[in-house]
Formats: structure tokens, C-alpha cells, sequence
């Protein structure tokens, strides 16, 4: 699992689920709730590797990815729901290209509070231009003890003295993302669509499409083969045209590869959520995962993991990795205990 813990990461909300389904691999910080190109992706991807039991976290986090938020322009004029009956394709298309579409997004904080395989952490992240950045703030709803804390200081302190880690791990952000935009961009042609009307959103109406695989759609990779076992609802922001809610469920086994082979068992499920969270800034807000499979078909793999983040607020867009460990580092997570290396 990556430092920040979290599977809304920089690269998008709707990327990273569904790249955590294709690859449950996750970058540097745990990424967050995200899709295309904005800061936080759900992605399966990250699930794996934030497991750090195989490599099949990419496949989660491109399921995720479908998902995935990221900060697009306003849509031109709201669609109606006759015009969204009558072509379903080109409204996914819309919102899709939307997800993808680059909108140097202002960086924010947040919190991410995580329930995996029992153990429930809350974490605070903060997104920079170098990747982001985390501090474990409590464990089971609970503060962190003395030792902890000063374990979490250390790690700090230590990526402050060595700027390759994060280097690293925005790499790998960067190539988690690049990976799950790619699923997003095929996400209009590896489903047929129905509209079923319109519903409530977490910022007011918005389309609900049902999805099925599309026989003719063909994988250009292993990875997208996920789309032909998967089934589900597509939520699409009536004025935005972004992508509110992905539930997929595994309608079939599914193959997949990325670094390992492995298969996903039918009945497996993936929920992602994303809203604008503020002056037209959207960010995952809640996903769920729910898989279990064999990697390399002997060891087993379980995905039960819920992520929800909360508490947005902007931070300088101009920041560095090293302004954002600063800031966690003089923020009281603990009882008044020295921060910095050089307070210490």
C-alpha cells in the first residue's frame, strides 16, 4: 500500500476503480477516488499493490477508474432526458472525454477514512504538484498512541531528507493514471447503454444508465477484457456531464493481467462516487470494493475495502511535496509532541 493510503489518487476517480480492477495497483500515496486526469483516483489498481499480496490491484483500479473524478469544464447546455433516451452512447461519450479532459484542477487536503480487512485508519492528504502526501492521524477510530505518532514523524521526516521516494512514488502515480485513462477512454465502447431517467445526484439531477457488455466490443489489451464480465449503473451529472456514481458487479470470471495473472470470481462488486466538493472541484467521495479471485491461480486474493473522504479544502497550488510534509508535520495530530527534525 502507498504512503498515503488511500485509492482516490491524483490521477482520476472513475480511472481508479476501474484500473484497481484491471490492476489493483496503487502509486505512491494511496491513491484516492478518481477518474481521468484530476487528483484522486478509485482505482483498483491500487488495490492490490496497497495490499502488497499481488499485482492485480490495476484491474480494480481501472473498474475503479471508471469511476474516477477528475476536473472537467462545464457541460455546454443540459441534455434532456429524451435526448439522453434517444442516443445513451453519446452522452457516456460526452462524460467520458469530460473525466479525461485535463483541468490543472487546484490541489486540496483532505481526509480519508479506510476500512480494510478489518482494520479501520484515518489518514490526511494532501495533494502537491510533486505527487501526494499522507499522515496516519488514528487507527481504529481512535488517536494514534505516542510510538505511533513518532513513527509517523520519522516517516516524514525521512521523505523529506530523501526526495527520490517521492519522486518514486509520483512515477508510479503517473503511470497508474496514464493506465487507467485508458480504461476510461474505452469505457464508451466496451458497454451498451440504456436510459432509465433521471435521478438525484449529490449535486442535483443526473442521468441513470444501466450497462452490459457490448459483444462487439474488442479489448486492444488483457486488461480490458474486464469490460466483457462486468455489468452495472452509470450516474452522469445532468449539468456537468460527469460521472457521479459506477456500480459494476462481475457478471462472469474474470482474466486479467498487468504484471500477473490472475481471475476475478463472479459476484465481485465495485461502487465509486465522485462530487464536486466546491467552486466546481470534483473529488472522490466514497468507494467500496468487494473481490475475491486467485493471482497466478493458486494464491487468494480478497478485495473488502471502503474508503470515504471528507473535509476538502484547498491548499497552494504552487506547493511542493516538502511544503505539504511541513504542513502535516505542524499539524498537533498527537499530544504536543516536537514535530520536526530540526525542532527535535
Amino acid at each position: 500500500m502507498d504512503e498515503t493510503g488511500s485509492h482516490f489518487s491524483e490521477s482520476n476517480w472513475c480511472a481508479g476503480c476501474f484500473g484497481e480492477l484491471c490492476g489493483l495497483q496503487r502509486s505512491g500515496t494511496e491513491s484516492r477516488l478518481k477518474m481521468g486526469t484530476s487528483t484522486r483516483s478509485l482505482a483498483v489498481s491500487n488495490v492490490v499493490r496497497n495490499k502488497r499480496r499481488a499485482n492485480p490491484s490495476i484491474l480494480v483500479a481501472l473498474l475503479v477508474a471508471v469511476a474516477a473524478v477528475s476536473l472537467a469544464g462545464v457541460a455546454a447546455a443540459q441534455v434532456t432526458p429524451e435526448a439522453a433516451a434517444a442516443d445513451p452512447l453519446a452522452l457516456v461519450r460526452r462524460a467520458s472525454k469530460n473525466e479525461l479532459a485535463t483541468g490543472g484542477g487546484h490541489p486540496y487536503k483532505y481526509k480519508l477514512h479506510k476500512i480494510d480487512d478489518g482494520k479501520i485508519t484515518t489518514k490526511e492528504i494532501v495533494e502537491t504538484k510533486d505527487g501526494d502526501v499522507a499522515r496516519l492521524i488514528a487507527v481504529n477510530d481512535k488517536p494514534l498512541s505516542p510510538e505511533a505518532q513518532q513513527a509517523e514523524i520519522d516517516r516524514l521526516n525521512n521523505l523529506l531528507a530523501h526526495p527520490e521516494i517521492q519522486e518514486h512514488r509520483h512515477k508510479k502515480e503517473q503511470e497508474d493514471s496514464n493506465r487507467e485513462n485508458e480504461m476510461i477512454r474505452l469505457l464508451p465502447d466496451g458497454f451498451v447503454y440504456h436510459y432509465e431517467g433521471l435521478g438525484d445526484g449529490p449535486n442535483g439531477p443526473c442521468h441513470r444508465l444501466t450497462f452490459k457488455p457490448n459483444p462487439n466490443f474488442r479489448p486492444p489489451d488483457r486488461e480490458a477484457e474486464v469490460y466483457h464480465g462486468m455489468a452495472g449503473e452509470l450516474c452522469i451529472d445532468q449539468r456537468e456531464e460527469r460521472i457521479v456514481k459506477l456500480e459494476a458487479h462481475l457478471i462472469a470470471d474474470v482474466d486479467f493481467g498487468w504484471g500477473i495473472l490472475g481471475k476475478l470470481y463472479k459476484g465481485g462488486s465495485i461502487l465509486v462516487e465522485q462530487k464536486d466538493v466546491g467552486d466546481g472541484h470534483w473529488e472522490g467521495t466514497h468507494m467500496k470494493l468487494n473481490l475475491h479471485g486467485k493471482a497466478l491461480m493458486i494464491k487468494t486474493l480478497t478485495f473488502e475495502t471502503t474508503e470515504d473522504a471528507s473535509d476538502f479544502e484547498p491548499v497552494p497550488a504552487q506547493w511542493s511535496y516538502k511544503e505539504a510534509v511541513h504542513m502535516l508535520l505542524n499539524n498537533n495530530f498527537g499530544k504536543g509532541e516536537t514535530q520536526t527534525a530540526e525542532k527535535r
